[in-house]
Parts: structure tokens; C-alpha cells; sequence
């Protein structure tokens, strides 16, 4: 009886210890925009969700407009292309609290990403909206997949979140970020 009742605190041990990785990569594994190397930089087509803390007529949820900014109660437009989600956290912030508040405590999540554009030789060119950890591959496979014309091997994309890149050619592989431009060219047969 000893040797099952030690075998059974063994599986249990075990089994605890599954769980604790499961749980810790589910929340530490995923991809998130937090972890790009470059942070996150809002851009029209994005939905902000802001919380002034104590002040639910103040809170909602904001998209970014063509104009680059975000109008809020009180103090109106306030930029946001451009900004990382913490600069504009932290211009809300100044706002309410040169004009309207003391001390305000705000915060600023993104609840939806600017949809990224897949063009060239797939079946289906046209924006779509992004998912996190989306990759190249996905992208195409959204778009409809390749045409028969498609180069495969040459695929260029375009980051909207770095304004001073150029295009550059990826494998499937690559991470899509919010914005980007993934272009199919044709291939010389």
C-alpha cells in the first residue's frame, strides 16, 4: 500500500506541476505587442479604450480618427498617431488634469488594431483586420492563398509602425504587425 500511495503523490505532484506551466505559459507565451522590440505605435484605424479612474462619463471607448487624433469628453481632440500607448496615456492625462481634474489617473489599453493590406499575386488582395501572432503565412492564407503567378520567394513587406523602413523581402515566417503592407510580387516564369 506504501508504494501506491507514493506512486499516487508522485502523479499528483506531477500533475500540479503541468497545470502551474500550462497556466504560466498561457499567460506569459503569448505573443503581444508589448513584446515587439519596438513599441506599439497607435495609428488611425485603431480602437483605444480609456479609463479615467473615478470618472465613468470621461471613460469609453475611442477610434483613432482620419485625422490622427481621438476626441474626448471635455478636452476634444488629442492626438495619438505616432504615440506609443504610454505617451498618450500620459497627454490624456495632462489634459484632464491642467483643466478639469486633480491628479487623474488614466489608462489607455488598444481594444482593436488598424488592419494590415496584402496586395499582389494572392486571390483575395485587400485589408484585413490583424490578429496577434499573425505571421505571413496567415495573412496569405486569409487572402486566399497564392496565385498560380505568385514568387513565393520574394515577398516584401512594409512596417507602418517604422516610417522611416523601406520595403523588405520575409519568409512566411515573419510576424504581420498592425498596418503592415505585404506585397506578392509575380514571378518571370
Amino acid at each position: 500500500m506504501g508504494m501506491l500511495s507514493g506512486l499516487y503523490a508522485s502523479v499528483r505532484r506531477f500533475s500540479l506541476l503541468l497545470l502551474v506551466v500550462v497556466i504560466a505559459s498561457l499567460l506569459l507565451g503569448g505573443q503581444s505587442m508589448a513584446d515587439d522590440k519596438v513599441a506599439y505605435r497607435l495609428g488611425t484605424g485603431d480602437k483605444v479604450r480609456v479609463t479615467v479612474f473615478n470618472e465613468a462619463d470621461l471613460s469609453g471607448d475611442f477610434d483613432v480618427n482620419d485625422q490622427g487624433a481621438v476626441a474626448l469628453p471635455l478636452v476634444g481632440q488629442v492626438d495619438a498617431v505616432g504615440k506609443t500607448v504610454a505617451e498618450f496615456q500620459a497627454e490624456i492625462a495632462q489634459k484632464y488634469g491642467a483643466t478639469y481634474l486633480v491628479n487623474p489617473r488614466v489608462s489607455v489599453a488598444v481594444l482593436n488594431y488598424r488592419p494590415f493590406f496584402i496586395l499582389g499575386e494572392v486571390k483575395t488582395p485587400a485589408s484585413y483586420p490583424y490578429v496577434n501572432g499573425m505571421t505571413v503565412i496567415n495573412a496569405i492564407a486569409l487572402a486566399g492563398g497564392y496565385t498560380p503567378r505568385a514568387n513565393k520567394q520574394n515577398i516584401v513587406i512594409k512596417r507602418a509602425n517604422d516610417p522611416s523602413a523601406t520595403e523588405q523581402t520575409v519568409n512566411e515566417d515573419a510576424p504581420v504587425l498592425p498596418g503592415d503592407v505585404i506585397r506578392v510580387p509575380e514571378r518571370f516564369f
